[in-house]
């Protein structure tokens, strides 16, 4: 029983298998033959596979810059990482997490078929780390075994469909269609992002369109641009850090200019891979997704990773990572300045959020949007943890925690319900949050109705 509960965790937890069994059935209840289904399939895994590997090229690229900036300007706190907290739950909480992942994906099904609430939630890493974060929740208020997995995959149902639901405005903007939404676990901070750029901003100044002298006129290469940009970002922190630190722990003996010019190279060349990968994934799993929209979960829509947002907009992934990231900075000071638990700004959080953030930002508000919400999303995403993390139980000061706003939403939510009542509060807020989903759906049919009627 236990092997094959880890062969069906290991399956949902993997993106690329998970997304490319998806579009299979998709193909297959379209009644497609056998070749386009094994092509849809096999292009989908593989297209999941050249995003994952884009995204492992820019994590390996920002690692060692977290390492130089922490060093350079000498901070010590809390630096927030999903991995690296996840890492830590799992070893008491596994379990409790598989149970309550795959009890959420079945929830998330179940809405999305009795609600308007059409999203299938898709990113199974990002499902994983957040049923883990809510066993950890959940495990605090003593509940016993089949109510915390029932309680926390409800909980896990609703936030893997409200979340997408609440960037859809927003991404349907960026994209131009209501054919796929956003499922990553910084939603919540993009569509505020989305919201701040629209009264900011003027959407018609895009970052996109930014005028370069003719002689620069080979910025608007995105490629170019985000090298350059990030060469002088490396650069600058190198030379703080110093030659010696860099070439003892980091470079191997490389000279530490050689090396940061190095990483930012390879940072721009994750970023390439990742937008080559998500055209070839939105090629196939959209037309694939059909079969189950008309089969299963009717006009379901599916919800995919944050990355696939960065074509629309390249020069706002650049723009979005780099305020979200000052964002963070000027976060820590205030946070010294005040004596509070510290937040040494996470590179990569503030690169896969602050960058989608940006993109969000841009879409309602140009390119003062993009600035903007990106920057406002750093500080977000650096004062949440602080919150969290006493809900957190024995995980909350472990010198990381969870990073991005959703964790922080659902966190603060169920943590604060089980301070105020424990188990029964916990169990009352996420059916109220389905009742309120139910009511929702009900007046939105009602609504229609009555408009038909009159017209």
């Amino acid at each position: 029983m236990n092997s094959v509960l880890n062969i069906l965790i290991d399956i949902a937890s993997t993106p690329a298998i998970l997304v490319a069994l998806i579009a299979v059935l998709g193909l297959g209840l379209q009644k497609k033959s056998i070749s386009d289904v094994v092509r849809g399939g096999i292009k989908t895994f593989v297209g999941f596979l050249v995003v994952t590997a884009g995204a492992g090229v820019i994590e390996g690229a920002l690692a060692p810059f977290g390492e130089m900036f922490q060093h350079a300007f000498n901070m010590q706190g809390v630096v927030p990482n999903n991995e690296a907290i996840v890492a830590l739950a799992l070893t008491k909480y596994g379990t409790y997490t598989a149970l309550i992942m795959l009890a959420g994906m079945a929830f998330n099904i179940l809405i999305a078929r009795i609600t308007k609430f059409k999203y299938i939630y898709l990113t199974g890493h990002a499902t994983l780390y957040m049923a883990c974060m809510i066993a950890v929740i959940m495990s605090v208020t003593k509940m016993s075994a089949v109510p915390l997995v029932l309680v926390g995959g409800l909980a896990l149902g609703l936030a893997n469909t409200i979340f997408p639901a609440i960037a859809q405005p927003f991404t349907k903007q960026i994209t131009k269609n209501d054919s796929v939404a956003l499922g990553h676990t910084g939603n919540f901070g993009y569509a505020l992002s989305g919201f701040i750029g629209k009264y900011v901003g003027n959407k018609e100044k895009s970052t996109e369109d930014i005028n370069f002298p003719k002689g620069l006129s080979f910025l608007r290469d995105s490629t170019v641009s985000i090298t350059l940009t990030m060469g002088i970002v490396y650069t600058i922190v190198a030379l703080f850090a110093g030659n010696a630190f860099i070439a003892e722990n980091l470079s191997n003996g490389t000279n530490y200019i050689i090396y940061a010019l190095q990483q930012a190279g390879m940072f721009a060349a994750g970023v390439f891979v990742i937008l080559a990968g998500v055209r070839l994934i939105l090629a196939e799993i959209v037309p694939a997704f059909k079969g189950i929209s008309e089969k299963l979960v009717p006009n379901s829509i599916p919800a995919l990773d944050c990355p696939i947002v960065f074509p629309y907009a390249p020069n706002a992934v650049l723009i979005g990572f780099l305020t979200s990231f000052v964002g963070g900075i000027v976060s820590l000071f205030i946070m010294i300045a005040t004596g509070t638990t510290v937040i040494i700004p996470g590179v990569v959080p503030h690169f896969f959020c602050g960058a989608t953030a940006g993109v969000f930002g841009n879409a309602t508000g140009g390119v003062r949007g993009a600035v903007v919400g990106s920057f406002i999303h750093g500080v977000i995403i650096s004062f949440m943890p602080i919150l969290l993390m006493p809900v957190m139980g024995d995980l909350g000061f472990q010198g990381s925690t969870f990073s991005d706003t959703d964790y922080g939403v659902t966190g603060i939510f169920l943590g604060k319900l089980a301070d105020m009542g424990g188990q029964i509060a916990v169990v009352a807020g996420v059916v109220a949050v389905l009742a309120l989903l139910l009511a929702l759906t009900i007046f939105g049919k009602k609504k229609a109705t009555e408009t038909k009627e009159v017209a």
